[in-house]
């Protein structure tokens, strides 16, 4: 077993024996000058010397500091080197994602800037299907549900807000459509029909609506561009359609609001929670969906 002081001393060591200066070594180390103070404190007592000097004219290196210093350069160069050697070119920093396809479209794609330019040493991988091969190789889950997925670190993001929405062709002189006049327009989620319509009903108090009546998609981007066109009325997540709502290609039939029951969950695998470039894309997620 080697006899060795914490990397980080040598590290602040090598740093200050380069710039001939705490300051400038902080700055480089991103880390404040009383760390570096400390650290060539601890550095010096631990073998038992002094390496640098204060002089009028600056920061000098003692006899035993220079001779220390070259021979610890050459050793981070070579343990750079070494690791360089190994490193598969793209792969430490590249985030896997799994994400279903109107979210990462509509929600993520538009914010997604913001992130890499504050993480620009991160490449995105952004796919909505699950290739059961390749399936370790994801760092994350984007996953729509009801409840926390089990046996994994799971967090609710962000719940859905949904409002019945309608094109402005079907609104008469102002008036919102009625409902049973033109097609409910459905979206499946796993072979099964979302129940966003009785809910939404439900909420408004409304009866003598025939919620299991209209048209069945598979995708939430069919039942918009239906929407869009004229083609019936849906219960849609707002957040999926906040450039639709600005624009005034889709208007609210009513302002209520139905909260839930489904929302966007974060689901990250035991033996990935805690790499950087996770912990960077979550505290990201937190901070754009919880503004």
């Amino acid at each position: 077993m080697r006899n060795l002081p914490p990397l980080t001393m040598l590290r602040v060591f090598e740093e200050v024996a380069r710039h001939r200066s705490f300051n400038r070594a902080a700055e480089a180390l991103n880390v404040t000058q009383g760390a570096v103070s400390r650290q060539i404190k601890q550095l010096e007592e631990y073998l038992g010397i002094s390496l640098f000097l204060r002089t009028p004219r600056g920061l000098t290196l003692t006899e035993a500091g220079s001779a220390l210093a070259p021979h610890l350069g050459e050793a981070f160069d070579q343990m750079e080197r070494a690791l360089q050697a190994v490193r598969v070119p793209n792969l430490r920093q590249r985030l896997r994602i799994l994400a279903p396809p109107t979210w990462g479209t509509r929600w993520l794609s538009p914010r997604l800037r913001t992130f890499l330019q504050r993480y620009p040493d991160i490449s995105l991988s952004v796919t909505s299907h699950q290739d059961g091969e390749n399936a370790g190789e994801l760092d994350c889950r984007i996953r729509f549900g009801l409840q926390q997925a089990a046996n994994c670190h799971s967090e609710l993001l962000v719940m859905e807000r949904h409002i019945a929405v309608a094109s402005p062709d079907l609104f008469d002189t102002g008036q919102p459509p009625e409902l049973n006049a033109h097609p409910l327009l459905h979206i499946l989620h796993e072979g099964r029909r979302l129940k966003v319509w009785e809910n939404w009903l439900e909420a408004m108090g409304r009866t003598g609506v025939d919620a299991s009546s209209g048209i069945e998609f598979s995708t939430l981007d069919q039942v918009i561009h239906t929407t869009l066109a004229g083609g019936g009325l849906a219960v849609i997540d707002r957040q999926m359609i906040e450039r639709e709502l600005l624009s005034g290609s889709l208007l609210p039939i009513t302002p209520v609001e139905v909260i839930g029951p489904y929302g966007y969950w974060l689901d990250i695998a035991s033996d990935k929670l805690g790499l950087s470039k996770v912990q960077r894309f979550q505290d990201w997620l937190n901070q754009t969906s919880n503004p």
